[in-house]
């Protein structure tokens, strides 16, 4: 790579230049005002094209290119300076100017470092002894006036030295602001007071009270961009780990060690203090110059002062830096693995530099609470009731005490204190000997697993009042602290080295929040919770189960190995069976232990497919199911992973609706493994539905013929798909509505346990009604759910749709129902135009960030999911009417639909379709079978054409 061109260089060219072109621009000693901005446009624009050229063709890197930019706006601002200074002067004929009263104008904040992102603010301070004068305030306005003509950005103060140091005193933004001030033009000797009582000021102030400040400030922070630094679009100067962590640090060490000895936390230099090791500093200036790299270009593409790396932003910038496809990665994945691996790195130099600075501002702390006898025999002591070793190099000579930490700590529910952080993150190599330590692989399940509840209530209830406080305090923390700590430290990746293959891996959809280590941590989290009961109102059945577990160690390593081998290419769970069944023996679990986990793995969708995407009312999709569970202990342990990974990914993934699929499919598989009624007894239950059905009319005053009437209505299928409570509130709706005479019936009702709303529609059977019915709910903004579709015997259809809103909830409002219903009404009596009505706002439903997510269409047509019925399952971008269209689409080849299942993920939908012939048969002409799916494709990628316009789909693929 060629070296670097010194930034000064092109600075003093430019102000040479710009000095030039101004003194021949002069007419009468004066350069007009209009001419002078064009003069400074011109210059400004070239520089910054040059520097911008020289970033993008990578001969200067992200924090250099920064500093180009502020070099660059140094000497336009000097410029500047001048030439107001003349041209405000000239405006007082009588010379009796304030001017020259001591005046400094200098960069603060971020410039004042020497960095400068391209749409960044210029952040300028106008210094004065005293109260400005009139010309003062003149001059100021000149120049702030000008820069504002120019498009750039100033964040601008004026202040007298001592209003500089009452706002920092009071004000500790304001005081990190100064921190950085840098003279840019005006009286030295003004400035070199200004920075003299600053530094007075802050020694008075001291370290501790600022360093409290900036702690709470980033922990604020967090909170606000996102306590976790693994979202998958993250902010890249804001977020945890991000750039301003890094600045942090820098202003710690800064005010700490001295205002004028610590000028760049980046510079080799500051490896003379001996915070960090030779290793560490590299890494940190690595990180550093990613980050910077990250932000330019994420300036340049979007034009402005863009800070969050978005969903349409991630395969530009990764392909901007080199990132490729590579095997069967894409090369965005790749791009953002890196960037995830880069702010965990962050996060351990965090870790790392923060204990010592503290130790320096704060001096030594003495032990809060002495430990009992055996922490102390272990080697372990609190410290400001935080644990570390005794011994500062404990984990260099035995690093099965790292291990033993972590168990401390969880045993008297306390922090682990930033020393010995900073110690496990120095010493995470020496993990790498404990992967066959028995003794290692016993405390490693203990610290996944915890003691069961009830030992764990029995032992906080024993404890000292202090650790029931804490206890109570930190419950929640203490399941995944341990798992956190050991995958930010490293450690995790030592023990189980397939882990450290999905630290930071993300998938590019908006279906995953979280990389897929966090998203396991998360999982292990919530299945804490569900053994402890905090979920039981949410999910009861669940928390039933977890109660009694018979296979906890199994059940905990199938949460943390059921993604274990995403990334890797191929099917994900069958790869991460496989390592299941070589790494659970090393960490000494049995020979059922291990084939439970493997088969947890395995099949880890298999519950949630089923629910979501297949018809549980159909006999064969239950028998199925059983046989490949087999086991009523293993059904129990399937349904809680499924549980914790789906409420992992999000929490706008779970919803009541999908609870109560789980536990109706559940409830099912449980009967027939459990030796209960069979599922291939129809005959049997249709004549229990029709019997239950028959008393309850009796009892609503049903005269026997109408009774007699609606049981003959319903076919077998009918009988199977509804509960009795069901059956007869259709059994009135069709009542009232013959007796009216009504061709169309439609009833619409909450159910918010379930989180859905049910509508009923009941009206004569025709051509395309699904498709019709799908479109007026796509234009009332709901989404269908699951559907089921059912021809009478009279001819008349009643059809069945479970809907919710965009927000994942039931429709309750009066208002809501009644458009809904009316909608309906409008569609089937042709008095909407459908294709117009649903066209109209989908294109903008869809910001750039969610068009760039590639979502290919996808038809698979399976005839040995069902006996009686073709299935038919859709993948394509989730958009309003997309229910409609597909189905429109199945008219037109003559399918009868029974039942649809509807999911989204994120952007991807899957709808799924029990379909037959206009003779009520499975089709099973290939031929036919293959037209279908055509025109079903057809449909699929002539809609993503409208959304995503072949020039962007390229673009979103570029990486």
């Amino acid at each position: 790579m060629p070296t670097d061109p010194d930034p000064l260089t092109s600075v003093n060219d430019m102000r040479r230049h710009l000095r030039t072109a101004l003194t021949e621009a002069e007419v009468d000693g004066v350069v007009p005002r209009d001419v002078a901005v064009g003069l400074f446009r011109r210059h400004l624009g070239r520089y910054q094209g040059d520097i911008r050229e020289a970033f993008e063709a990578r001969r200067i890197k992200g924090a250099v290119a920064a500093k180009h930019l502020a070099g660059l706006a140094d000497g336009l601002i000097e410029c500047l300076c001048l030439h107001a200074r003349s041209a405000v002067g000239q405006n007082d004929p009588l010379q009796n100017s304030s001017l020259d009263a001591p005046f400094v104008v200098a960069a603060t904040g971020g410039y004042g470092r020497g960095l400068l992102a391209p749409f960044s603010d210029i952040d300028l301070l106008f210094l004065t002894q005293d109260e400005p004068g009139d010309d003062i305030i003149r001059l100021v306005e000149y120049i702030l006036y000008f820069l504002w003509d120019l498009g750039l950005r100033v964040g601008h103060a004026t202040r007298s030295i001592s209003q500089c140091i009452a706002e920092a005193d009071s004000d500790t933004t304001v005081r990190t602001t100064l921190l950085d001030a840098r003279l840019l033009w005006g009286d030295s000797r003004l400035f070199a007071m200004f920075e003299a009582r600053f530094i007075l000021a802050c020694i008075d102030a001291g370290a501790p009270r600022f360093i409290h400040d900036k702690r709470e400030e980033r922990h604020q922070r967090h909170l606000r961009f996102g306590e976790s630094p693994y979202l998958v679009e993250p902010n890249v100067k804001e977020g945890r780990g991000a750039l301003r962590d890094l600045q942090t640090l820098y202003w710690m060490c800064r005010y700490t060690f001295g205002a004028r000895h610590v000028s760049d936390l980046m510079a080799p230099g500051f490896a003379t203090f001996g915070l960090l090791t030779d290793h560490e500093a590299v890494r940190a200036r690595r990180a550093w110059d990613f980050l910077w790299t990250v932000r330019l270009h994420l300036h340049y593409v979007a034009g402005r002062a863009e800070e969050r790396l978005t969903f349409d932003m991630q395969p530009v910038v990764g392909a901007r830096m080199g990132y490729t496809h590579h095997g069967r990665q894409a090369g965005v994945e790749r791009f953002m693995r890196h960037y995830f691996l880069t702010v965990r790195e962050v996060m351990r130099l965090t870790h790392v530099l923060e204990p010592a600075v503290l130790r320096r501002a704060l001096g030594p702390v003495q032990n809060s609470a002495p430990p009992d006898a055996v922490m102390q025999n272990e080697g372990f002591t609190l410290i400001d009731d935080k644990v570390l070793p005794i011994r500062a190099d404990a984990f260099e000579k035995d690093p099965i005490l790292m291990l033993e930490l972590l168990r401390w700590s969880r045993i008297r529910h306390c922090p682990i204190h930033p020393l010995a952080m900073q110690q496990l993150i120095r010493w995470e190599r020496g993990a790498g000997a404990l992967r066959d330590d028995p003794t290692a692989s016993e405390l490693f399940l203990d610290l996944l697993c915890g003691p069961p509840p009830l030992q764990e209530l029995a032992a906080a209830s024993s404890a000292e009042p202090a650790a029931q406080r804490t206890f109570g305090e930190h419950r929640d923390d203490d399941s995944t602290r341990v798992l956190r700590i050991l995958n930010e430290t490293g450690i995790m990746g030592r023990l189980l080295p397939d882990w450290s293959r999905i630290v930071g891996q993300m998938q590019f959809d908006t279906y995953h929040i979280f990389t897929v280590d966090e998203h396991t941590i998360e999982a292990v989290r919530l299945m804490h919770c569900l053994e402890h009961g905090t979920m039981a109102d949410e999910i009861p059945v669940a928390y039933e189960l977890a109660r009694d577990l018979q296979s906890r160690r199994a059940l905990y390593m199938a949460v943390v190995m059921h993604d274990i081998a995403k990334g890797r290419g191929g099917d994900h769970s069958e790869i991460g069976s496989e390592l299941a069944m070589d790494v659970c023996p090393r960490l000494g679990l049995n020979g059922e232990e291990t084939e439970t986990v493997s088969w947890l793995v395995l099949h880890h969708l298999l519950l949630s497919h089923t629910a979501f995407q297949r018809d549980i009312d159909d006999p064969k999709t239950i028998l199925d199911l059983a046989d490949i569970i087999q086991s009523p202990e293993r059904l129990r342990l399937l349904l809680l992973l499924t549980i914790v990974d789906m409420r992992a990914v999000s929490p706008r993934v779970w919803n009541a609706w999908k609870a109560t699929l789980l536990r109706e499919l559940y409830t099912r598989v449980a009967e027939v493994l459990e030796g209960g009624l069979a599922t291939t007894e129809r005959d049997l239950r249709v004549a229990h539905a029709k019997d239950g059905v028959a008393e309850l009319l009796e009892a609503d005053d049903f005269v026997p013929r109408d009774i007699e009437h609606f049981l003959r209505l319903g076919y077998a299928g009918y009988w199977l798909s509804f509960d009795q409570d069901t059956h007869h509130r259709h059994a009135r709706l069709i009542r009232d509505s013959e007796a009216r005479h009504a061709p169309l019936t439609v009833e619409c009702m909450p159910v918010p346990l379930r989180g859905v709303t049910e509508m009923t529609i009941y009206t004569t059977d025709h051509a395309g009604l699904f498709s019709h019915i799908a479109g007026a709910l796509a234009v009332a903004g709901a989404s269908i759910v699951d559907a089921r579709v059912h021809t009478l015997t009279n001819g008349m259809a009643l059809d069945t749709f479970w809907i919710q809103d965009a927000m994942g909830e039931a429709f309750t409002e009066p208002q809501q129902l009644a458009r809904l219903g009316h909608l309906v009404e409008q569609t089937l009596a042709g008095r909407i135009n459908l294709t117009q009505e649903i066209a109209k706002n989908t294109r903008a439903l869809y910001a750039r960030r969610m068009r760039a997510i590639h979502v290919p269409p996808r038809v698979v047509v399976d005839n040995r999911a069902s006996n009686s019925y073709t299935v038919i399952e859709v993948n394509g971008r989730d958009r309003p009417g997309l229910l409609h269209d597909v189905t429109d689409a199945m008219n037109g080849e003559s399918l009868q639909i029974g039942s649809a299942h509807v999911t989204t993920y994120g952007m991807r939908a899957v709808d799924v379709f029990y379909v037959r012939d206009l003779f009520g048969l499975k089709i099973t002409d290939e031929r036919r079978l293959r037209d279908i799916r055509q025109r079903i494709l057809t449909v699929l990628r002539d809609a993503e054409e409208r959304i995503v316009p072949e020039g962007l789909a390229r673009e979103s693929m570029i990486a």
